[in-house]
């Protein structure tokens, strides 16, 4: 039986489907109209979503072009960010619309891992952010998602290297052309840790999903933050990401030295970390006592 065709009902069968219909989307058998009545079905295992296209009256109209939803993407986010506080969000907000009238090329490209987890991810980021939400829906079908492959895998690990995508809208290889500034869509599956690393580029992370473990250094405690919550890394600042239970979605901006590659910082302790779960429950800027070995 198909992904697609699972029986209604059965736990985690919406997001399956949304996985099986993305692929077909890609393979060109589907509209994305269709896929839309998925995406929107994917966190209701019981929703039938042949049935809620029927119950629309019918096809959707045409959708926006690519263009413009990724332009909308941008525009949301950039909406979104200007409810953040703190430092770095200034900065990328700036070089953000300094940006943000090039021109748009489309190189569209989503593989497997964005197909099964980016549904999920949105399903909890549409409860609090609705139109940021379907934006980033709309838009993720056009946009070139890839693995960040500057690292090698024996140090980075292979979970991430195969667990990671991300789609970069704004910079010297995205959807918008920019100089020494990159701006996207960085996504993570859950459980996944994202061991220590640096770069040079000024970073900011700005979570939809959560909660997630960070640490700033070898040896630190992990600090359990929820969603919503901006992480500003200033160049060479060491950090680490641990995925909590749902995927890690998040915006990103390298505000500076974007050329310059990350490197990997040793740790002893990453296999523990690699093992560890967070609850769900958790969610507090302090080091969690609710996290469990596997």
């Amino acid at each position: 039986m198909s992904n697609i065709s699972l029986p209604l009902g059965s736990k985690g069968s919406g997001r399956a489907r949304y996985a099986a219909a993305m692929e077909l989307y890609q393979s060109g058998k589907i509209s994305a109209e269709v896929l839309e009545m998925y995406r929107i079905s994917s966190g209701l295992d019981g929703q039938d979503p042949e049935a809620l296209l029927a119950d629309s009256g019918g096809m959707p109209q045409d959708p926006a072009p690519p263009e413009v939803l990724v332009r909308r993407l941008i525009d949301e986010a950039d909406r979104y960010l200007s409810g953040l506080h703190g430092p770095g969000v200034g900065e990328v907000r700036r070089k953000l619309n300094l940006w943000r009238g090039g021109a748009v090329t489309l190189c569209p490209q989503v593989p497997a891992l964005v197909a099964e987890h980016l549904g999920a991810a949105l399903d909890g980021l549409g409860r609090t952010h609705l139109a940021l939400a379907q934006a980033i829906a709309a838009a993720a079908p056009h946009l070139h998602w890839r693995p960040y492959d500057s690292y090698p895998e024996a140090e980075i690990g292979t979970l991430f290297a195969q667990g990671h995508s991300y789609a970069t809208l704004m910079g010297e290889h995205a959807n918008i052309a920019a100089q020494h500034f990159d701006f996207g869509l960085f996504l993570i599956a859950p459980h996944v840790l994202y061991r220590d690393h640096r770069h040079r580029a000024a970073e900011l992370y700005a979570p939809l999903t959560g909660p997630h473990g960070w640490r700033f250094g070898s040896g630190t405690p992990l600090i359990i933050k929820p969603a919503h919550v901006p992480v500003w890394n200033p160049p060479d600042r060491p950090h680490l990401t641990k995925v909590g239970p749902h995927p890690f979605l998040c915006l990103y901006g390298w505000t500076s030295e974007v050329e310059a590659l990350a490197e990997v910082l040793p740790a002893a302790d990453w296999p523990a970390l690699e093992a560890l779960r967070l609850e769900a429950s958790a969610g507090t800027d302090h080091p969690s006592l609710e996290s469990r070995p596997e």
